[in-house]
Parts: structure tokens; sequence; C-alpha cells
């Protein structure tokens, strides 16, 4: 069983930053990918972008040039950088890892951008 913690989020103005945090248990963290989603109030759950047990990142149209994602393997966390926030980016956002064929999630964080 995988336990992920995101932390991180809040209120900010429109323009402004956060760093969300995703934080898992495990001693196999390193070797599996993360991916960051979010869930607007009324809409579906998307993806935002995820990064590889290599490295890798990858990034929704949403997220390009304004987030990044990184990993940390010896701290068992992924971190997501959002700048330029805007008021659309108002969402809960968790992170999630697939291992072994089973798909684990976190409890979420909430980001609110004010305009």
């Amino acid at each position: 069983q995988v336990q992920l913690v995101e932390s991180g989020g809040g209120l900010v103005q429109a323009g402004g930053s956060l760093t969300l945090s995703c934080t898992a248990s495990g001693d196999i963290f390193s070797f599996f990918a993360i991916h960051w989603y979010r869930q607007a109030p009324g809409k579906q759950r998307e993806l935002v972008a995820g990064i590889t047990s290599g490295g890798v990142t990858n990034y929704e149209d949403p997220a390009k040039g304004r987030f990044t994602i990184s990993r940390d393997n010896a701290k068992n966390t992924v971190y997501l950088q959002m700048n330029s926030l805007k008021p659309e980016d108002t969402a809960v956002y968790y992170c999630n890892t697939r291992q072994f064929g089973v798909t684990f999630w976190g409890q979420g964080t909430q980001v609110t951008v004010s305009s």
C-alpha cells in the first residue's frame, strides 16, 4: 500500500506562485512515475503534468510554460512549481502513481486563485 500526501495548496492572487508537494510512503518511490492531476468544481479530473522515474517530464497544455514538475527521490517527494497562476487554475490538485497495476491517489490539496 502506497500513501501519497499532498501539501502546499492555498489562496493566491492571480499572477502569483505556489509550490505543491507530494510525499509518498514506501521504499520504491524512485522506480515509478508520479503525476499531478486537478479537479475544478463541476469538472472532470484532468492531468496536469507527470515525471518518470528517470526524471523525464511531460505537461498538458494548461501547464506548459508556467508549471514545473520535479522530484527528489531522497525525500520521496515530487513537486509542482506553479507560476503565473490564473483563476482557471483553481482546483483540488492530486498526485498519483501506479505501481504493479494498482493506482494510488492522495487526498488532494486545494488551490484557489483570486482575480
